[in-house]
């Protein structure tokens, strides 16, 4: 999947596939991860908000299964 950097001092990039409805995640501290069943809507309101980080944090974290990409 291809990832594209973004303005976050947690992430280093993003990457979606809606039709698969996996996000892939690169930390700056922690690897790439994937989560998976995610909404195109509930990335959508990730991708937008004011902090990935907190986003991520209160909306993704611990409620999508996860596997450890790299």
């Amino acid at each position: 999947m291809q990832r594209h950097p973004v303005h976050s001092s947690v992430l280093e990039s993003v990457g979606y596939d809606p039709g698969a409805k996996i996000l892939e995640l690169e930390f700056r501290d922690n690897g790439v991860w994937a989560y998976f069943n995610l909404s195109p809507s509930v990335y959508k309101k990730f991708i937008t908000a004011e902090s990935l980080g907190s986003f991520f944090v209160k909306r993704i974290k611990g409620r999508y299964p996860e596997l450890k990409v790299k």
